[in-house]
């Protein structure tokens, strides 16, 4: 476990002092606070990774407490403590931007598993900040990939370590997440970045031309062929290329390509010359290739060459959190094209943003930004001015507040994911742990908790 720097904010003498003990026991630095007043002092003095708050305190609460705290440090990583695990506190806490809460009497070993998921999650953050710096250094804009969620973060890491090697990488994802947004932010990362990126969208090209354009080809190699043609992997020598929507290849493309990645080796269409070229090739599909290796469509060996490294990037419904950051971004761009002064988005509007599902990801929210922009007649996009007003607001669909805790919801739902992901793995706890994201500590846990064997 990472040592890192905690306040503790808890107005019982006992309860605060239970936890510093303990804390710094496991190594950390820790200071208190027993109301939110003195936080707030302590918190504007110093800087700190973590702030456990207790819910309930006489003067300012812990909401307030993490609004402030927010304010400082938008960085801070909060946890709010609650003998009152209700839904209503749960979810004030998350809209202030808590990571989590932890209802009392505190469960050592669940805070234990928070800090550490904090702790990786900063260790991320700097690595990714390392990550935008280079980018910075090398003149290429290091916010290209706008978000907030832990998912995205993971990737972009994801991107930063695969960069330098010369592996080959597969970008998997539905259509519009942003598929060839990474594929440039490998090549712009790796030794490569002052060589050629060369994308190629296997899909818009007719099938009959595909391999000229890739390969290359003779004069003469076919009716219309009357000069010689320098092929896709030639203009990337010492570069990158870019197969997007590798799935739509021919099975004789693809047989050629698999001999490219082995060998280093082609020939241009109609040629008889071998020719070599130092490219790394990053692919992008949002098929399922294992499905299509079972038809007989696509070749399980060139599979097993093209995803050494496979990045999955989630649709946006999976990340809602990333959502109001591509808002703010889309309108501002959108705005200055246009030459329209729009201060921001109506809380209605963005409720609904928020809440569609997206089907075209984030493609789809960029249009529908663009189109609001265009259309607005006011300086604050509207209900009105987005393209689905069929689609009621989230205040009209939410349903009643179900009795019960949300922890109790939360809790049967991740028993019954940690027993699915046990009987998949065939009671391996390793492979079990790896399905469920979880390190092995962290199941060990969870089987404890819910008394899983």
């Amino acid at each position: 476990m990472s040592e890192l720097d905690i306040l503790i904010v808890e107005d019982e003498a006992f309860q605060r002092e239970m936890l510093r003990d303990f804390l710094l026991k496991e190594g950390h630095r820790v200071s208190e606070a027993e109301n939110g007043e003195k936080a707030v002092q302590i918190l504007g003095n110093g800087s700190f990774d973590l702030v456990l708050l207790d819910f309930r305190m006489p003067g300012m609460d812990g909401l307030e407490v993490l609004r402030e705290a927010k304010r400082i440090n938008p960085e801070i990583e909060a946890v709010i403590m609650t003998a009152y695990g209700s839904i209503e506190t749960a979810v004030g806490a998350m809209k202030a931007g808590a990571r989590d809460y932890l209802t009392k009497p505190i469960d050592f070993d669940e805070l234990c598993i928070l800090i550490d998921r904090v702790a990786e999650h900063r260790t991320l953050v700097r690595e990714n900040q390392i990550l935008r710096q280079e980018l910075m250094a090398k003149g290429v804009a290091s916010d290209a990939i706008r978000y907030q969620s832990q998912k995205m973060a993971e990737l972009v890491n994801l991107a930063g370590r695969v960069a330098p090697s010369q592996a080959t990488v597969l970008i998997r994802g539905e259509t519009g997440t942003g598929k060839e947004l990474f594929a440039r932010l490998v090549h712009h990362l790796s030794p490569r970045a002052e060589r050629p990126l060369i994308t190629v969208n296997c899909a818009a090209i007719p099938e009959t031309l595909l391999e000229s354009e890739l390969f290359g080809h003779e004069k003469g190699a076919f009716t219309g062929a009357v000069q010689r043609r320098i092929g896709r992997f030639e203009q990337a020598d010492g570069g990158t290329l870019f197969l997007d929507e590798i799935g739509e290849l021919t099975l004789p493309v693809q047989i050629k390509l698999l001999r490219f990645l082995q060998e280093r080796e082609f020939e241009r269409v109609g040629g008889e010359r071998t020719l070599k070229a130092d490219v790394r090739i990053v692919s992008a599909t949002h098929q399922d290739l294992e499905g299509r290796v079972k038809e007989g469509s696509f070749r399980e060996d060139l599979l097993y060459r093209i995803n050494v490294v496979t990045m999955t990037i989630p649709p946006l419904r999976e990340r809602r959190e990333d959502i109001s950051v591509l808002i703010d971004c889309f309108v501002n761009r959108f705005a200055g094209e246009n030459r329209k002064k729009i201060d921001g988005v109506s809380r209605e509007a963005r409720d609904l943003l928020i809440t569609y599902d997206y089907p075209g990801n984030v493609r789809e929210l960029e249009n529908i930004i663009e189109r609001a922009v265009v259309i607005s007649r006011g300086s604050v996009l509207s209900r009105e001015d987005l393209p689905f007003p069929e689609v009621p607001c989230e205040a009209e669909t939410d349903p009643e507040p179900q009795e019960g805790s949300l922890r109790e919801a939360l809790e049967t739902l991740e028993r019954r994911m940690v027993q699915d992901a046990l009987e998949k793995a065939e009671f391996n706890q390793s492979q079990a742990a790896k399905l469920l994201g979880l390190n092995e500590r962290m199941l060990r846990y969870k089987l404890k908790k819910y008394g899983l064997k």
